[in-house]
């Protein structure tokens, strides 16, 4: 009979490259693991790993039982928690694979609320590049749930998808660039402007996509793997940014002006989990989720302004950072 802990060793050695690194992980000494795991291979009939050396390399019946011993493993912690819940409030670990901008909204908001409601339960984040890795993350049991932006609902055999709401794309400028009379600006306002964006599979990049391709003469100033270097770099007069509406208060608190396109450009965001039992950790993440009221799309707009009033009311430099040039910003 196939025992936990062999599953749980099999996974480590998957997620840490190997058996003497997982043996570090597991504090367990390194011949017990060989004996575990040359006992599942025994009792399943396959082999898991080849080995090279003194490398272990994943066969192809190991890659096929991967996912799937990260979701008995799963489901496993999600039965236990479930008899453990019975009468007591929630507690343990959910993991969530969120894309950077949902990252910040709303699974920002839900931790803060979850600290609050239920404060047992931890919660781990991992980043994704695409709606599609956030799928993958949670169809794989790498985490349980998942938020993401999407013109298409996720779909994949036994996810779950819920609508939260629809995430608002905003362009980002250096403070003073941009002289417009109001706080939207036209797809036309673009041409002739240089861009900071971030690497082709992100929604914001084929958002740039598109409108390069429409409005013309797009300019890409600087490409940004990681996407927390975005607004520095467009602070530093590098370029304009375009940003989900997530970013928008670390944004304007930065110094930077917002503006929201007239028609909006919105994409669809989503929480998704698989079907099945679900630990308390990870019900309290998704109930706290789907109760948690999404801001309102013109909200956008007000805290732009309420920032802006506050802003011009302090002295010269106080709230912003050093002003670039404009006239080399375009």
């Amino acid at each position: 009979m196939v025992e936990r802990r062999q599953l749980e060793y099999f996974v480590a050695i998957v997620e840490h490259g190997g058996f003497t690194a997982a043996a570090k992980a597991l504090h367990v000494a390194q011949p017990s693991l060989s004996r575990s795991i040359g006992k599942l291979e025994h009792e399943l009939g396959v082999t898991l790993f080849h080995r090279v050396g003194r490398h272990a390399v994943l066969s192809t019946a190991g890659e096929a039982l991967a996912d799937r011993a990260r979701l008995v493993l799963r489901d496993l912690d999600a039965l236990r928690a479930a008899a453990g819940a019975i009468g007591d409030g929630a507690a343990g670990r959910v993991d969530v694979a969120a894309t950077s901008s949902s990252g910040l909204e709303p699974v920002t908001s839900v931790i803060a609320e979850l600290a609050r409601r239920h404060p047992g339960v931890t919660v781990s984040t991992s980043s994704a590049m695409s709606a599609a890795e956030v799928v993958a993350m949670v169809l794989q049991g790498r985490c349980e749930v998942g938020v993401c932006g999407s013109a298409e609902r996720p779909s994949g055999q036994g996810l779950v998808t819920h609508h939260l709401r629809d995430e608002e794309f905003l362009l980002v400028v250096p403070p003073g660039v941009l002289d417009v009379p109001g706080p939207s600006v036209g797809p036309e306002v673009l041409r002739g402007m240089r861009f900071v964006v971030t690497k082709p599979a992100t929604a914001v990049r084929a958002l740039f996509d598109r409108l390069a391709a429409t409005v013309g003469d797009m300019t890409i100033a600087a490409e940004a793997g990681d996407r927390g270097v975005v607004l520095p770099m467009v602070l530093k007069g590098i370029g304009a940014g375009l940003m989900p509406d997530g970013w928008s208060d670390l944004a304007l608190r930065a110094g930077a002006d917002v503006y929201r396109f007239d028609p909006p450009e919105r994409l669809p965001q989503w929480l998704v989990h698989r079907g099945g039992p679900l630990t308390a950790a990870t019900r309290a993440f998704i109930d706290t989720t789907l109760g948690t009221a999404p801001a309102g799309q013109d909200s956008v707009a007000a805290r732009s302004e309420s920032l802006r009033s506050t802003q011009n009311s302090l002295p010269s430099g106080s709230a912003r950072t050093a002003q670039p040039d404009p006239s080399g910003f375009r």
